[in-house]
């Protein structure tokens, strides 16, 4: 087996990652902040170690930040958290749809939104978003790199943009965190960040980082186990956003996610998987009848480690299936993404996402650019 979906979900998972969240199981059974005995204190603890690391990696304050079932999950929290009946957004022309399905959402409910054309041209797309900013524009968001190219956009240039305009700025740093160089200290208001990706920690868990400027509304009320004698959501983070019990062990586990990134380091884990990218693409181009949708070969600057290709008479989900019969797993459609796929010209088509992980190696790409060159055993 070639897993190379990891635009999906990192997978293997560092050893570290499945120790912690085994031992969690087993050691920290009780529920955090609930208890004032020894067993609910210690998983407190515990929880509170992995809330600062993942702080500390995104350049925010513990207290600032939140752990959600997935990015998805954050940004419904940031989005509607600062949603009114008369509000505006601005987003990008390639966003997942989880932006483009909060924002739209509003949008039946009195809200507005507008989408910016994005460029190669940096310059270019910071002015298609300036733009687009109304007086009433309450945020831009946009993601850190599409899921369907991997095109990144100017995030630091976005941020100063909105900084001018004193509207907040969210990052869907899906595609992003754990590679890319992302932090509140950048002017980023709120990150949204997918813990199940490139930070390699568990499924269902993920973050929302604010930098408190912009006051957010809770998406869901209910227990935190603090100001319990009041009717009221308490006012104070991280408890605003966090009612019920957490993902106990996945936030655990996802602290040793981040130690991992933290060692290895993310700009040794891009430049890796970058060098696969480049390879890949260089490759694909090589063989007749396949389209490749990215110029990461040419310009590996202006891309994050996703790449998009079609091969030309079978479908994506066709060819994605082939694939795996020999074992290469990637995923095959639209990835969500049907703003990206209707810029591309692929919304039709989709495409085959190609997507490695700090643990892919030269020679299982070799493998499966030998099986891709040999199109008459996908057929």
């Amino acid at each position: 087996m070639v897993y190379l979906d990891n635009a999906a979900t990192t997978y293997p998972k560092p050893r570290s990652v499945y120790a912690v969240w085994s031992n969690a199981m087993t050691a920290y059974g009780a529920n955090p902040g609930r208890s004032g005995h020894a067993l609910s204190l210690a998983t407190s603890e515990a929880v509170f170690a992995s809330r600062s690391k993942c702080a500390e990696f995104f350049g925010a304050e513990p207290e600032n930040t939140v752990f959600t079932l997935n990015c998805t999950h954050a940004l419904n929290i940031a989005v509607k958290g600062l949603a009114h009946p008369k509000a505006h957004f601005v987003i990008s022309d390639i966003e997942h749809n989880a932006v483009i399905r909060p924002v739209h959402a509003l949008s039946q409910e009195g809200a507005d939104y507008t989408l910016f054309e994005t460029s190669p041209d940096i310059e270019q797309t910071v002015w298609n978003a300036e733009r687009a900013i109304r007086p009433e524009t309450v945020a831009l968001i946009c993601t850190a790199a599409g899921n369907v190219t991997g095109q990144r956009l100017p995030i630091r240039e976005i941020a100063a943009l909105c900084r001018r305009k004193k509207i907040c700025f969210i990052v869907d740093a899906a595609q992003g965190a754990g590679t890319l160089p992302l932090s509140l200290t950048d002017g980023i208001n709120i990150i949204c960040a997918a813990g199940h990706k490139g930070l390699y920690g568990p499924m269902g868990t993920g973050l929302m980082l604010t930098d408190g400027k912009f006051p957010i509304k809770p998406l869901i009320e209910g227990g935190t186990g603090s100001a319990s004698e009041s009717l009221e959501q308490p006012d104070f983070l991280p408890d605003r956003f966090e009612s019920g019990t957490i993902n106990t062990p996945g936030a655990i586990a996802l602290g040793a996610g981040v130690d991992f990134v933290k060692h290895r380091t993310a700009e040794k884990i891009l430049s890796h998987e970058l060098s696969l990218c480049r390879g890949f693409c260089a490759a694909l181009r090589k063989i007749p009848d396949i389209t490749v949708y990215s110029d990461i070969d040419e310009e590996p600057g202006n891309y994050a480690p996703v790449v998009s290709f079609n091969i030309r008479g079978m479908p994506s989900s066709e060819a994605a299936s082939a694939l795996s019969t020999l074992g290469f797993y990637m995923r095959g459609g639209l990835h969500c993404a049907p703003l990206a796929h209707r810029k591309l010209g692929t919304l039709e088509s989709g495409t085959v996402r190609f997507a490695p992980s700090v643990f892919t190696s030269t020679e299982e790409v070799s493998r499966l650019v030998w099986a891709i060159n040999r199109k008459k055993y996908l057929e």
